[in-house]
C-alpha cells in the first residue's frame, strides 16, 4: 500500500554523501548531495509553510530514501552530478542542452600550426578560443579566416604523408608547408596575427596591419599591401557584434537569474578578452529564485563537464559558501578556476546583462516535450519517450523493437530488440506487445514518461494488459500512432490515440508534435525491420558456415564474436584464427582451409 513517508533523523548518518529520493514505484525523484546527510534531509521535513512549492510537491511523493556515503563533500558533488546525468530525476535541475559548444583550436606545438574547430578540450599544449553556441557562425568565421590567413588545413596524418599540394593551395588558402619550403618566420607571424584576433586583441592587430599596409604601399609592393588590406577587413568582419563590455582583457563567464511567472530563467554570457562573444539561455518551469543557489550549483556542475573549456573566472549572482565546485572545475579545466559574486561595477553591469538574457529565456523555453505534454494532456513533460513496434516475417521471427528519445533526441544506446520464440508461428502482434510490457517491467528503470506504440486502440489495450499483469497500478502514460485512411506511412493523416478515449487526439496535420511522433514511430519501424533482416541474414550465413567440415555451432559462435561478417572470416589468415580462444594452431589450419574452399565455391 502506498503510504506517506515517515522521516526519522536517527536512521541517517551525519556524514558527507548523496541521497536518492524515490516514489512508490522505485523511480528516482531527486538526487542531492550534502556535507551532513542527516541535517540536510531533516530540512525537507519541516513545516509545509517553510518549504518552497517545488519542495512540498517533492516531499508529498517520497516513499523511500537511499543514501550513498562518500569520504568528502567533493566526492559527493561528483557522484551527484553523475547520477543526475544518468537518471535525469524529475525534481532535479537537469541541464537538457548540455552539448559541447564549438571552439577554435590552435596547435602551437606543431612547427606549422593548424586552426581547426572542435567541441572538446584536450590538454595537449593547444590554445582554445570560444565558445560559439552556433556551429554555423563558427564555421563562417573559420572560412573567412582561412581565406586571408592561409594556414594549413590538413590533419597531421595527411600533412606528414602528402606528396603534392592540396586544393586549398591551388585556390590560395594554404601555403602548402607540407611539400613546399615555407618561410617559418613568416608562417609564425601569420599564426601570431590569428592568435591576436581570436584572443580579443583586434584593435592592436588592426593598427599593426595598417602600418604594414601603408609601408608596403609606400614601397610600391601593392600586392602585399592588398593582402594586408584583406586581413584588416577580415578582422573587422570577425569582431562585428562583439561588444566591449569590460576593460581588463580577462576571460570570464557570467551567470544571471530571473524569475518569471512560468519559472526560472538562467542567462549565460561568454566574455573573452573583455568582449561579449556569445550568450545562452536556459529555463526551468515551476522554479523560483528561492531555489537560486541550488540551480546555480547544479548548473555549474553539469555544464562545465570534462572536456569543456572553463574560463578562469565564473561570476555568479550569489556567494556559494564552502562549495567544492572551484576545486572540481580546476581539476577539470587544468587551471585555477574561481567562482565569485560580482566584485566591481563592471561585473555588476555584466550580471545585469545576464539577468536580462535570463528574463527572455521563457520566450524560447517551449520544447517539444512541453508541446507534447500540452497536446496529449499528460500530467508531466515526457522527457523520456520509448516507442515500440511489433514485427514478424509471415508469422515467424516475432520481434518487438524499442527506440528511446530523451529531451527530443534519440538515444541509440538505449535501443532494444525483444525476441519471443514462444510466439513463433502465431503472428500475434497483440500478444507480442503484452509480452513486451511484461519484459520491460522486469528490466527496471529508467522508466519512460511516455510509451508510444505503433498501432491503434487495440495495441494500447495489449500493452495495458501486459502492464496490469505486473502491477495493479502502472504510472506509464501510453499513446499510439495509427496510419490514416490511406494506410501509407509518413502521410499527414496519421492519428494519435490515448487510453480511455474513443476518438483520436486533436493534433493538427503537419503540426510539430505530430511530425515528431511520426519521426519516433519511423525510427522504431526502421530499427526493428533492420535488426530482423540482419538476424535472418546472419542465420542463413551461420547455416552456411556450420555446413563446413570442422565448424560446429560452438566454433561458429567464436568466429561470429570475433568477425563482423562472413567476408571478414574468409579473408582471415590462420594466425588470426588460431589466436581466438578455444582454437589452437592445428585446428585453425583446418578451419582456414574450409573457409577457403567456401570462398572458392562462392567465386566460382
Amino acid at each position: 500500500m502506498d503510504t506517506e513517508y515517515k522521516f526519522f533523523a536517527d536512521r541517517f548518518p551525519d556524514t558527507p554523501g548523496v541521497y536518492l529520493m524515490k516514489d512508490g514505484r522505485g523511480r528516482i525523484l531527486y538526487v542531492g548531495k550534502a556535507k551532513k546527510l542527516r541535517r540536510r534531509l531533516a530540512s525537507y521535513f519541516r513545516k509545509a509553510e517553510a518549504l518552497t512549492p517545488k519542495t512540498r510537491a517533492l516531499v508529498a511523493r517520497i516513499r523511500h530514501i537511499d543514501t550513498l556515503l562518500t569520504a568528502t563533500e567533493k566526492e559527493a558533488l561528483l557522484l551527484e552530478s553523475g547520477l543526475i546525468k544518468k537518471h535525469r530525476p524529475r525534481y532535479n535541475v537537469v541541464l537538457k542542452d548540455d552539448k559541447q559548444y564549438v571552439l577554435f583550436r590552435l596547435d602551437r606545438q606543431s612547427e606549422f600550426p593548424r586552426l581547426s574547430m572542435t567541441r572538446k578540450v584536450v590538454r595537449d599544449g593547444s590554445v582554445y578560443f570560444g565558445p560559439f553556441t552556433s556551429a554555423s557562425a563558427a564555421r563562417t568565421v573559420w572560412k573567412l579566416l582561412g581565406k586571408v590567413f592561409p594556414l594549413r588545413k590538413c590533419k597531421d596524418t595527411a600533412f606528414r604523408n602528402r606528396v603534392r599540394p592540396c586544393l586549398y593551395h591551388d585556390i590560395g588558402q594554404c601555403w602548402a608547408p607540407c611539400v613546399k619550403d615555407v618561410d617559418r618566420e613568416a608562417y609564425a607571424e601569420m599564426v601570431h596575427r590569428v592568435e591576436m584576433l581570436l584572443s580579443g586583441r583586434s584593435l592592436e592587430l588592426v593598427d599593426d596591419l595598417t602600418r604594414k599596409m601603408k609601408a608596403a604601399s609606400k614601397d610600391m609592393a601593392y600586392e602585399q599591401a592588398a593582402a594586408y588590406r584583406d586581413q584588416i577587413r577580415a578582422v573587422r568582419k570577425t569582431v562585428e557584434g562583439q561588444a566591449a563590455v569590460i576593460h581588463d582583457n580577462r576571460d570570464r563567464d557570467v551567470i544571471g537569474l530571473a524569475e518569471t511567472g512560468q519559472g526560472l530563467g538562467l542567462g549565460l554570457l561568454f566574455v573573452r578578452q573583455g568582449r561579449l562573444l556569445d550568450q545562452k539561455q536556459f529555463f526551468w518551469p515551476g522554479l523560483t529564485l528561492d531555489e537560486g543557489p541550488e540551480v546555480v550549483e547544479s548548473f555549474l556542475g553539469q555544464f562545465y563537464g570534462p572536456g569543456r573549456f572553463i574560463p578562469s573566472t565564473v561570476v555568479v549572482p550569489m556567494e556559494l559558501e564552502e562549495s567544492p565546485l572551484p576545486e572540481v572545475l580546476t581539476e577539470r579545466g587544468g587551471a585555477s578556476v574561481r567562482i565569485v559574486a560580482p566584485r566591481n561595477t563592471q561585473e555588476k553591469q555584466l550580471l545585469g546583462i545576464a539577468r536580462n538574457v535570463a528574463a527572455r529565456a521563457v520566450e524560447a523555453a517551449e520544447t517539444i516535450s512541453s508541446r507534447l505534454q500540452r497536446v496529449l494532456r499528460l500530467p508531466e513533460e515526457p522527457v523520456r519517450i520509448e516507442c515500440v513496434d511489433a514485427s514478424h516475417l509471415g508469422g515467424t521471427d516475432m520481434r518487438v523493437g524499442q527506440v528511446v528519445f530523451e529531451d527530443g533526441r534519440r538515444n541509440p544506446d538505449a535501443s532494444r530488440l525483444y525476441a519471443f520464440p514462444e510466439l513463433e508461428g502465431a503472428g500475434d502482434d497483440y500478444a507480442a506487445l503484452a509480452a513486451w510490457a511484461r519484459r520491460r517491467m522486469e528490466s527496471g528503470p529508467p522508466w519512460p514518461d511516455l510509451v508510444l506504440i505503433d498501432g491503434g486502440r487495440g495495441q494500447i489495450s495489449a500493452v495495458e494488459k501486459g502492464l496490469a499483469e505486473c502491477t495493479e497500478e502502472c504510472g506509464w502514460e501510453l499513446a499510439s500512432i495509427a496510419k490514416g485512411e490511406s494506410r501509407r506511412a509518413g502521410e499527414l493523416g496519421d492519428v494519435i490515440f490515448r487510453p480511455g478515449r474513443v476518438n483520436p487526439m486533436p493534433l493538427k496535420p503537419g503540426s510539430p508534435e505530430l511530425l515528431f511522433l511520426q519521426k519516433i514511430r519511423d525510427a522504431a519501424h526502421r530499427f526493428v525491420l533492420g535488426r530482423q533482416r540482419r538476424a535472418r541474414k546472419k542465420a542463413v550465413l551461420s547455416s552456411e558456415l556450420t555446413s563446413l567440415p570442422g565448424i560446429g555451432p560452438r566454433t561458429a559462435r567464436i568466429l561470429w564474436d570475433r568477425f563482423e561478417s562472413l567476408e571478414a572470416m574468409l579473408e582471415a589468415d590462420p594466425g588470426t584464427i588460431g589466436g581466438l580462444s578455444g582454437i589452437g594452431p592445428r585446428r585453425a589450419e583446418k578451419i582456414h582451409a574450409a573457409l577457403q574452399s567456401l570462398k572458392s565455391s562462392r567465386e566460382g
